[in-house]
């Protein structure tokens, strides 16, 4: 028996766009990172929900789809698909293949996530339930509910053939989606892909943090919360926004002189199998080995970790110790801290500002961290001011309710 076995491929980054609540082009987020500005504010529009204790969030504000997007376009998107596909336009023209060929030949696919839909969309069925009344429905209420609306918009947004992941994986769902987009173009099965999460802030999302007393209530204080590794952390804040990258093999990259921003090296994702809220250390390390493995590189190259770290009680102690047993004391921070939790969008926002901040040789510092909760392991929290660290290797993790978890291990393009 004959086996066409490829070889594997390597896998690099050529575009990236970006919509978040620091602002959408590299220059706005750098300026938030280097002035150390938070986007989280006190949300009025919550107060109208009087049993919901926390009332903070980072909203993308003023966001609207350009003019040339046509009514008929938008009809399926709500705001996470809108800001998705947004974000997607903007990578396909930084990396040059905005209308190219290769976009609706089959060899590019997608692989994107989101937590949810959007819930405005969900509000037209519950009249149905409630009064049980069909008349919000609409032909496209459920496409742009469906907790993998953000990824079929870009498919048909664009007109792509080739293969389709709706990574749903709450805060690993824009890291799975760059992991699975990793591991298909490697595997030889597409030439590129659009990857990357999405997620818009929704009350209701605040609501499930806030009943399980895992969100932030410095409601008198929005900028001194979240607070991650910090003994008086006191709990997350949600943000939003849209992150996509389009990743290529490098050959496909090389042949049509494409710039590369960066290059993935390496890839893992597991479970806890255990609670479904609570972080288990020992898989959280896990999965920073699998990764590790996958890169073939030692935890002496690894210059710099972008961590999840949300500020919650136990997650950031687990996750910190997990670090350390994998790494030891490396340079560590938590862009959640300017940001919120971005659910979905947290992923790929985390690796596009950390790809950009390595390639300037700085990283910046976590907001809001003062003294560092003696539980944590010994890292070098980055905090304070902005800090000049030159590496060729970050790694970026993320962990997500039910127990899913993924690391990232991204190399520089001064190597290719």
């Amino acid at each position: 028996m004959k086996h066409n076995l490829k070889a594997p491929q390597r896998v690099v980054i050529t575009g990236a766009g970006n919509i978040s609540p620091l602002g959408d082009s590299w220059d706005e987020v750098r300026a938030s990172f280097l002035s150390q500005k938070s986007a989280v504010r006190y949300m009025h529009e919550w107060d109208q929900y009087p049993d919901l204790r926390t009332r903070l969030g980072a909203p993308v504000e003023n966001f609207e789809l350009p003019k040339h997007y046509r009514a008929k376009q938008k009809r399926s998107m709500g705001r996470v698909a809108q800001m998705a596909v947004l974000a997607t336009e903007r990578a396909l023209e930084q990396a040059g293949l905005l209308g190219d060929p290769i976009v609706q030949s089959g060899d590019m696919g997608v692989s994107y996530g989101s937590a949810t839909g959007s819930s405005k969309a969900g509000m037209e069925f519950f009249k149905l339930l409630s009064g049980q009344s069909i008349e919000d429905v609409t032909t496209t209420t459920y496409i742009r509910m469906m907790s993998h609306t953000a990824a079929v918009n870009i498919g048909v947004y664009f007109g792509t053939q080739g293969r389709m992941y709706t990574t749903t994986s709450a805060c690993t769902a824009g890291s799975q989606g760059v992991g699975y987009a990793y591991e298909a173009i490697r595997a030889g099965s597409q030439k590129a892909m659009i990857t990357g999460g999405a997620e818009e802030l929704c009350v209701t999302q605040a609501a499930v943090f806030d009943t399980i007393f895992a969100a932030s209530l410095k409601n008198d204080a929005p900028e001194t919360s979240p607070s991650p590794f910090d003994s008086k952390r006191d709990g997350l804040v949600l943000g939003e926004g849209a992150t996509t990258l389009i990743l290529e093999s490098y050959d496909h990259a090389k042949a049509r002189g494409a710039t590369i921003l960066a290059e993935v090296i390496g890839y893992g994702t597991n479970t806890d199998g255990g609670h479904i809220v609570r972080p288990r250390q020992a898989t959280m390390q896990r999965v920073m080995e699998l990764a590790m493995e996958d890169s073939g590189i030692s935890a002496d190259e690894i210059g710099f970790v972008s961590a999840h770290a949300t500020a919650t009680d136990q997650g950031d102690v687990f996750e910190s110790h997990a670090t350390y047993d994998v790494v030891g004391k490396k340079p560590i921070n938590s862009i959640k801290s300017y940001t919120g939790h971005g659910l979905g969008a947290c992923g790929s926002f985390e690796l596009w500002s950390c790809i950009n901040m390595m390639n300037e040789g700085w990283f910046a510092p976590t907001l809001n961290l003062s003294d560092v909760d003696e539980r944590c392991a010994d890292m070098d929290y980055v905090k304070g001011e902005p800090r000049e660290i030159n590496t060729d290797v970050f790694m970026t993790n993320n962990f997500a309710f039910g127990g899913i978890n993924t690391s990232l291990i991204i190399r520089n393009a001064r190597s290719l």
